[in-house]
């Protein structure tokens, strides 16, 4: 099974694709940027043109997203939400099968400690999928987290059951 996952946000969207029939082997990972000097609706138009290219050309299964969590900032949450909007349409419209994840699950899935740190989070992936380093940029990172969070959460790819 090919998983999706991605950090959403405005100005980077980390995602990150791995594929569980090679046991969690990384297919790819990078990320979406969006110029801060273009309008809103012109980066969401490019987010929404870089997923459906991502989803051409890797066929995934699954889609993995983190779920928003509480900013401080109301003009970033905003625009993140957006974004995020932007993002999850993208999914249903090419995939159709979405799971979300909180930062919470993603960090207890990966290292059994819901409040792990970043850099716990970062040795935790390049670990599980056999990296050579720690991918780049973090966003990028944070996506496989999300893909591997899946992977490792989901009843139907559970290979640890009886």
């Amino acid at each position: 099974m090919v998983i999706l996952g991605i950090d959403p946000g405005y100005a980077i969207i980390g995602y990150g694709i791995i594929d569980t029939s090679k046991n969690d082997m990384v297919v790819d990972y990078g990320a979406i940027t969006t110029p801060k000097e273009d309008s809103m609706p012109v980066r969401l138009e490019a987010i929404d043109a870089s997923l459906k290219f991502l989803f051409e050309k890797y066929k995934p299964d699954v889609v993995a997203i983190e779920e928003l969590f509480y900013f401080k900032n109301q003009k970033t949450v905003i625009q993140v939400a957006q974004a995020r909007g932007v993002i999850v349409l993208a999914c249903q419209k090419y995939c159709g099968t979405i799971y979300e994840y909180t930062p919470l699950q993603i960090k207890q899935a990966l290292t059994g400690n819901g409040r792990a740190e970043k850099a716990q989070i970062q040795y935790m992936v390049k670990a599980i999928l056999g990296l050579s380093s720690i991918p780049k940029p973090d966003d990028a990172a944070d996506a496989l987290a999300v893909a591997i969070c899946h992977s490792q959460t989901s009843p139907m790819l559970n290979r640890n059951q009886a």
